[in-house]
């Protein structure tokens, strides 16, 4: 399998690590199982000591970890600087990072604030126009980038307000950044994942509802688990889509496709 994926000792950012529900954890463990070397990233101090204890307790390694604010061009430039001085080369970045203020995720759409707005789009949506641009002159042997939407991206899903405007636009962002950067052999994708009991979901409304809805709804009548995304997304990282780029692709046990 390995010589098929062609990801062994690929060197991979992750983005968004928070604890071992995350997304970006699920794609960390499938790339491990691919024997790819991992480059983690985190925001904040307290972050790092977590992730650390994280990759110690699954016996696991770090090739490096990195600080990184997404909301910074400084501390996005000096992450990759980090990266490129260290590391050299690298072959892909799992962008699982979104943040929106939890009252901005409460009660109607209309009374967004405007700072609430622009936090959400910058954080969620630019971010990923940023963490391209210092990446992509890594990739010097070609490399994959890979997003985390949801389907608030393209429907109503009540409670997740500004989130989905935001998701909407970084889909938006990956079909242009696709487009930009294919001449230098990187593909961009989005996974658009069902919901899943991550920190991040704990902020949402109505959250419950979500999965009881897919269990009943979806074709394959159940939730997905982060491990389901996770390889998903190693596909995505991997040789065997180096013919698909600026695509979303759905895991959510089909629910996307019902009416």
């Amino acid at each position: 399998m390995e010589d098929i994926l062609k990801l062994k000792n690929k060197n991979i950012v992750v983005m968004g690590v928070a604890n071992e529900r995350s997304l970006a954890w699920g794609v960390a463990e499938s790339l491990y199982r691919a024997g790819a070397n991992l480059i983690f990233m985190y925001r904040r101090e307290r972050s790092r000591e977590k992730l650390e204890r994280l990759i110690s307790d699954n016996k696991y390694e770090a090739k490096l970890i990195v600080q990184c604010d997404v909301s910074s061009d400084e501390s996005i430039k000096n992450a990759f600087v980090e990266i490129s001085e260290k590391i050299g080369t690298i072959h892909g970045v799992v962008h699982s990072v979104a943040f929106a203020h939890s009252e901005d995720l409460k009660g109607d759409f209309i009374n967004t604030t405007r700072e609430g707005y622009a936090f959400a789009q910058d954080t969620s949506a630019f971010s990923l126009i940023a963490i391209a641009k210092e990446s992509a002159p890594l990739m010097t042997e070609g490399g994959s980038i890979v997003a985390m939407s949801y389907l608030g991206a393209e429907r109503v899903c009540k409670g997740y307000n500004v989130m989905g405007v935001a998701k909407a636009a970084l889909e938006s962002s990956v079909r242009y950044l696709a487009s930009d950067l294919g001449q230098h052999n990187i593909r961009v994708n989005a996974i658009s994942a069902g919901p899943i009991r991550t920190v991040a979901a704990k902020g949402i409304p109505n959250f419950n509802t979500y999965l009881h809805q897919i269990e009943e709804t979806a074709p394959l009548k159940k939730n997905v688990t982060k491990e389901e995304v996770g390889d998903m997304t190693l596909a995505f990282l991997s040789h065997l889509s180096r013919g698909c780029t600026g695509e979303v692709v759905y895991v959510d046990s089909g629910f996307n496709i019902m009416a």
